[in-house]
């Protein structure tokens, strides 16, 4: 008896996250895939068909939208890297006994709502705010000059947003970085920026890794970005898909893009994680 209950005691903590896991994410995405083959509409309900033309039909009228939340995603990422980057190792390497303080103002804009967050952005880079307005004054910028309902906001909102999803990855992994092998790399005539791509850099791939999908994987789903910093050419799938669910009320439609946009970036990660090579970052993750 003792040795089955001592045999039963890891899965007995696991059953909690498990059962969490079961019931809010693995039965949703059954269900989803369920209604994405199904026909009918809200009044006279839905009816499993095995339609699976849904599919086709909604890459056919929104495939404009899928590549869109591609693209902005990758570039938010991109920028998201190059902004960083700097700032965790700036944080890790310089920051002394001030980290703490540092990490807490690079959070503080979480403790204000999303939505209110980037509708900030929207007085801010409107026509007449207060970045724009002076420099038309001034003639700096033309007066037809806008940022609002472009693409180029819709991305700077997405990197804002996100920053810190890819900040604090990258700040643990340098943060572990003994600074005794930089100094040695120093020692061995190694300059800073052979030092920094020999040492420094491939120490901190893991953080880089996870930051990229705690990254790009929200970003290309969102939505909030593109309805209140975007125009109607800027939609993004994640905007179609609210519309489907809550507007339209085409759920199957709306099931469909939503399976098909995980099963995207799914794919994506797999790929990337490939590309990268899953097994190096680990190893390194390890020394």
């Amino acid at each position: 008896m003792k040795r089955w209950r001592a045999a039963a005691v890891p899965y007995l903590l696991i059953l909690p996250g498990g059962l969490w896991l079961v019931i809010f994410f693995a039965i949703p995405v059954i269900v989803l895939i369920s209604l994405s083959t199904q026909q009918g509409n809200i009044v006279d309900g839905f009816s499993q068909t095995f339609h699976f033309a849904n599919y086709a039909s909604a890459w056919d009228n929104y495939h404009d939208q899928f590549i869109r939340s591609l693209l902005y995603g990758a570039i938010a990422t991109i920028l998201c890297i190059a902004l960083g980057y700097p700032v965790a190792y700036w944080i890790a390497f310089r920051g002394g006994a001030r980290k703490s303080t540092y990490l807490f103002l690079l959070l503080l804009p979480f403790f204000v709502s999303f939505v209110l967050r980037t509708v900030s952005w929207q007085y801010f880079l409107s026509d007449n705010g207060i970045l724009l307005s002076p420099l038309k004054s001034a003639g700096i910028l033309p007066q037809n000059f806008r940022i609002l309902a472009t693409g180029t906001a819709v991305v700077g909102g997405l990197t804002y947003n996100y920053l810190p999803f890819m900040v604090l990855p990258i700040y643990v992994a340098l943060e572990r970085i003994d600074p005794r092998l930089v100094e040695a790399a120093q020692d061995l005539y190694a300059t800073r920026a052979a030092a920094f791509r020999r040492v420094v850099l491939p120490l901190s791939l893991p953080g880089l890794f996870a930051g990229v999908l705690l990254t790009f994987v929200p970003v290309a789903a969102d939505y909030v970005n593109a309805a209140i910093l975007g125009g109607t050419g800027n939609t993004m799938i994640g905007n179609i898909i609210q519309d489907e669910f809550l507007t339209v009320q085409d759920y199957p439609t709306g099931a469909a893009l939503s399976f098909m946009l995980m099963a995207i970036l799914l794919i994506g990660m797999f790929s990337y994680a490939r590309v990268l090579g899953t097994d190096e970052v680990l190893e390194v993750a390890a020394r």
